[in-house]
């Protein structure tokens, strides 16, 4: 559905984009992540047509977004960071500019009316935009980028500023049109994309640093299985029973779990689980085993550790060229 190919933004000797290339596929909810300054904006407003590349091409549904740019726009809906709303018009005079400028062909009135319904936002039909709450205005901005019916839905930030309760409902909004859309999803609110996205690409510095499933992240950044074990039994004597287990890489106490039971975290070697030989090798000390369950890193974790790599190596490649010049 999306391809981007070595895409290259400079501004002067700035290179904003290194040459940057992942896919979107069909039907696919993919989380746009990076630190302040790392391309993402760059990216989305060449996607969208607003930047030309300085190298490399973006292709939107077989149509590439510069040489086709009005056939490639019209599969596009994108709500930018600042929802681009005209406060003075109702939300239906607003929709129904948007739906000529974008030169729809849809049945006018009826499509802004389903567009409506769809976000819910109907019981604000006729109001003044300005007068709207933030979370209905942030509506009425995921409601523009639908009008045409286009088949990607881009947002830039959808929940930047909205309370708890909104958050939560633009979020299951979003994984809603996510049944019938391609999604694109840029946020810094990192559990808003755990909890939404079937993939994450992690880009910083304009180059991509991360493309994974949402649920094998965790696993590409530690390469190891973590679990929590919840172990009734001599602490010590269960944790040494758990470490001489083959394919136990790392064991260690995090707490107790009440009573005489402690919980205890597991990494597995890569390819490796541990459960079976785990319940066995503790039902033969007769130590019960009252719970087990995924320990991974959480999104937050993930994401500082694979910046913090990154800079990590950029300082160590600096230090040994300054060697070898020396």
């Amino acid at each position: 559905m999306i391809e981007i190919k070595d895409l290259v933004k400079t501004y002067g000797t700035i290179e904003a984009l290194k040459g940057i290339s992942f896919n979107v596929n069909e039907g696919e909810i993919l989380g746009f992540l990076g630190p302040n300054g790392a391309g993402k904006s760059t990216t989305l407003n060449i996607m969208t047509g607003y930047l030309s590349a300085t190298a490399g091409n973006v292709i939107i549904n077989g149509h590439d977004i510069l040489d086709e740019p009005t056939v490639a726009k019209k599969s596009i809906g994108f709500l930018p960071e600042i929802p681009p709303l005209y406060s003075e018009m109702t939300v239906r005079e607003y929709l129904e500019f948007v739906h000529g400028l974008k030169g729809c062909t849809l049945p006018r009135k009826s499509h802004v009316k389903e567009v409506c319904d769809l976000v819910r936002i109907s019981d604000a039909y006729n109001r003044i935009i300005r007068n709207l709450s933030k979370g209905y205005r942030q509506r009425v901005g995921i409601a523009q980028a639908l009008i045409g019916d286009p088949k990607v839905l881009i947002f830039d930030e959808p929940t930047i500023g909205l309370d708890p309760k909104q958050i939560i409902e633009i979020r299951n909004l979003i994984k809603m049109l996510g049944r019938d859309h391609t999604v694109i999803l840029s946020t810094h609110v990192l559990p808003e994309v755990q909890a939404v996205c079937d993939r994450i690409v992690i880009i910083n510095k304009g180059t991509i640093i991360a493309n994974e499933r949402t649920e094998d992240l965790a696993l590409s950044v530690s390469n190891t299985k973590r679990l929590e074990a919840k172990v009734s039994g001599p602490q010590d004597d269960v944790l040494r029973e758990i470490r001489a287990i083959s394919g136990v890489k790392y064991a260690e106490i995090s707490g107790r779990a009440g009573g005489d039971a402690f919980s205890y975290l597991i990494d597995s070697d890569p390819g490796i689980d541990i459960r079976k030989p785990l319940f066995f090798a503790l039902a033969k000390k007769g130590w019960p085993m009252i719970g087990l369950e995924g320990a991974e890193a959480n999104l937050e974790d993930i994401f500082m550790k694979l910046v913090d790599s990154q800079a990590s190596t950029k300082r160590s490649t600096k230090k040994l060229i300054g060697r070898t010049a020396e």
